[in-house]
């Protein structure tokens, strides 16, 4: 069964900001660190772990493109906190997974249809899989609260992070 991580692919999880004071926060991204994709040798099924303790801020994003410059680095590790802390609660929650139900070729891509097991609720999840060069990237918007996951505010809420959330992961195409 092939094995993908963080050495052979990507995942990063995108978050947009909201509220009264939203001009003064940045949408992010942020990149799992430690994940690790199954994929069956017959690419009927695909199974796969997250730790949410791995979350790290990459950059913030302005328009759709990283803003380097705009967070000062020393910020990042604060957030790194809060995302594991008050968001994601990874001491209590120490790993998120997905295991598929089905997978079906689609186009040039597959169909991915499963469970993901995030912050202790299991919730169905569907998702395409596209060829994106080298790549076979599935993007997968969450909406936090389906998960019982309070989206991040601060400043009595004029500042906060949108309820949905969107999850990107590349690994080598076949």
């Amino acid at each position: 069964m092939p094995t993908y991580g963080p050495s052979e692919g990507e995942c990063l999880v995108f978050t947009f900001k909201e509220g009264l004071l939203s001009p003064l926060a940045h949408d992010l991204k942020i990149r799992v660190t430690a994940y690790q994709v199954r994929v069956a040798e017959d690419r009927s099924a695909v199974e796969a772990t997250f730790d949410p303790a791995s979350l790290r801020v990459v950059s913030p994003m302005k328009d759709g493109r990283e803003a380097q410059g705009v967070l000062g680095d020393v910020y990042k590790p604060q957030i790194d906190k809060n995302i594991q802390a008050d968001v994601l609660e990874t001491k209590k929650h120490g790993e998120i997974r997905f295991v598929s139900r089905s997978v079906a070729p689609e186009g040039e891509g597959y169909r991915v249809e499963g469970e993901l097991t995030l912050h202790g609720r299991t919730r169905p999840l569907t998702a395409q899989a596209r060829r994106e060069g080298a790549w076979l990237t599935v993007e997968a918007r969450l909406h936090q609260p389906d998960w019982g996951i309070k989206p991040y505010s601060a400043m009595l809420g004029t500042l906060r992070i949108q309820p949905d959330v969107v999850v990107r992961l590349s690994v080598p195409a076949p």
